[in-house]
């Protein structure tokens, strides 16, 4: 009896103990042990995202490769059907994109680029928007996209709505007669930012579309929403974010083609690379895309490869660095990014000519250099991906009212000096470490120049 009594009263004392402190420690103002992935003492900064393990056998694990087997995929830039090229088109269908473009997507299951261009009935444009470049082609331009090889092309751009509502019918009535896919345009907003998909080697391939840039008077109008055709747009990151989270889920590689990026800037704007990594962040293994009309920088965003400009590719431009072009190749497993080719070119008459001996050397020099002024890196790194980024749906961070950034090309010879801290990844390609490092690079002239009026 004595034990039983002895046992009731330390237990009476250990759970007054308890209340104690239960009670008294939630005033103390103490923060809690926590095991996030990030923490901040500002009271502006979102919430602690608690780590969460990905799931072994799943494409949302950073690590999966899928069926195991690799896919190579080309990537060039705008092409258009004016000019020379318009004259080829007008001649012969079959053979207006020349012999170069599969040459430099040898190699390549699919290849793909920006069509700067509406496709409608026999080449009248029959609503055209109050903008200076307006830019439409044929049925027949469909012809010769497939005479070339090029697999898909991306119509989410600022060019996809030249002809207006009408035009942007016929242009989709155009690609379904032909079965010939044309993404980032659409009847709505479903079916503009609807994923291609094709399975290469067992390997399951997503490519979403969409444009960062519509000109200002033309965005309410342009923009595809759950009642309006038009174009995809990525202005607010929302519906394409989202959408990388969507088919992250059952595609073995991602691809987003963004059309991005300020005319005749080598360098990123301050749009550019909080998208990259935002895109990312959801599952995106290939951020690419074009609109400057020059080369900027590609590199690794941790474990993702990202290419801010891939330039001109077939367009009636004549003056370099707007007659810079190539194409870029590659290689994926995956989520895993294998290996990466530029194959540089230059334009004549409209054409991607390929480069070969010293010019080429000096081309691919140039675009590495490009990449200095931005935040990628030569090797990969650890990915940026988490469970969080992946899974709950996006919503875009408010835009700082007290913080702005200016971007802009380096001048004609000028030297750049990039600072990134330790985060796994860094402007040096060291592919990791935790220390803050410094980067200066030479940028040659080629890589800038003042903007033209031909550009579109």
């Amino acid at each position: 009896m004595r034990r039983r009594r002895q046992f009731a009263v330390g237990g009476g004392v250990v759970l007054l103990i308890l209340i104690y402190f239960a009670f008294f420690s939630g005033s103390s103002g103490k923060a809690p042990t926590s095991t996030s992935t990030s923490t901040s003492t500002s009271t502006n900064q979102p919430a602690t995202v608690t780590a969460e393990p990905f799931p072994k056998h799943s494409p949302l694990n950073p690590d999966w490769r899928g069926s195991g087997r690799t896919v190579t995929m080309g990537f060039g830039g705008d092409l258009h059907f004016e000019g020379t090229v318009g004259a080829n088109l007008a001649q012969n269908p079959s053979t207006a994109l020349g012999t170069t473009i599969p040459q430099l997507f040898a190699g390549s299951s699919l290849a793909m680029v920006n069509l700067e261009s509406v496709v409608t009935n026999n080449n009248v444009c029959p609503e055209p928007q109050s903008k200076p470049y307006i830019f439409d082609a044929p049925a027949t331009a469909i012809t010769a996209l497939k005479s070339a090889n090029i697999s898909v092309v991306t119509e989410g751009n600022d060019h996809g709505l030249d002809c207006g509502p009408q035009g942007l019918s016929q242009n989709l009535t155009i690609a379904n007669q032909a079965n010939y896919p044309v993404i980032g345009i659409g009847s709505d907003a479903a079916h503009a930012f609807a994923p291609y998909r094709i399975t290469i080697n067992g390997q399951r391939i997503a490519i979403i579309a969409a444009t960062q840039v519509i000109a200002d008077n033309l965005v309410s109008t342009w923009t595809a929403s759950g009642t309006q055709p038009g174009v995809a747009s990525a202005i607010d990151p929302t519906q394409l974010v989202r959408e990388v989270q969507q088919v992250r889920r059952n595609s073995d590689t991602v691809i987003v083609y963004v059309h991005w990026g300020t005319e005749t800037q080598a360098c990123p704007n301050p749009q550019q690379e909080p998208l990259a990594e935002q895109l990312v962040k959801a599952g995106a293994d290939v951020v690419v895309g074009a609109d400057a009309h020059v080369l900027l920088g590609g590199g690794y965003l941790g474990s993702a490869y990202v290419d801010y400009g891939l330039g001109n590719f077939a367009f009636y431009d004549s003056n370099p660095p707007e007659t810079d072009s190539g194409s870029l190749i590659v290689t994926a497993q995956g989520r895993h990014v294998t290996n990466v080719v530029f194959r540089p070119a230059t334009i004549l008459a409209g054409l991607p000519q390929p480069l070969t001996g010293a010019p080429a050397a000096a081309a691919v020099q140039s675009w590495n250099n490009a990449r200095g002024c931005t935040n990628l890196s030569v090797t990969p790194a650890t990915s940026l991906a988490t469970m969080h980024g992946e899974t709950v749906p996006f919503v875009a961070p408010p835009a700082s009212p007290t913080a702005t950034t200016t971007t802009t090309a380096p001048a004609s010879g000028a030297t750049t000096t990039t600072t990134t801290a330790g985060s796994g990844s860094s402007s040096t390609g060291s592919g990791g470490g935790t220390a803050a490092t410094t980067t200066t690079t030479t940028v040659p002239a080629t890589t800038t120049t003042a903007p033209t009026l031909n550009a579109g």
